[in-house]
């Protein structure tokens, strides 16, 4: 009796474990969605509910000093190293995936409404940016 009791036990919590991985929180490997090629580390973090992320390393030697020269807000001219491109995004209580916030591509300056998927227990995570009824999907790799 007390062998079924810790494998229950065990059980549980590996599936909590998992669980506890199938959100956008961490650090990512972006993917991009036309080339293939690895870009960037993004740094989710959960403020209190309340996610966005940053860029904590760029892949690409040759652009380590890229600037946002197409950004039309308060980040233009700034450093694509470090910048928030990630910001305001919640957990839907109806779906099993984060949105409501928004995604900026620094290469071309533009910001997109933003739904964030896990896939895979969370090794993987779906990123869509939409702009009206268009979108493109990256799918990103869980580095931590």
């Amino acid at each position: 009796m007390h062998k079924r009791n810790w494998i229950a036990l065990a059980l549980a919590a590996a599936s909590s474990v998992a669980m506890a991985q199938a959100t956008p929180q961490g650090l990512w490997r972006t993917i991009d969605d036309e080339t293939g090629k690895e870009k960037s580390l993004v740094r989710i973090v959960d403020n209190g509910g309340v996610f966005g992320g940053r860029i904590e390393k760029l892949l690409d030697p040759a652009k380590q000093d890229s600037k946002c020269d197409k950004c039309s807000d308060a980040r233009k001219g700034q450093p694509v190293l470090g910048m928030t491109i990630l910001e305001n995004v919640r957990k839907n209580a109806d779906e099993p995936y984060w949105d409501g916030g928004t995604i900026l591509d620094p290469n071309n300056g533009k910001s997109y409404r933003v739904r964030l998927t896990p896939k895979d227990g969370g090794k993987t995570l779906e990123v869509r940016g939409f702009i009206g009824p268009f979108y493109r999907n990256q799918t990103w790799q869980r580095v931590e």
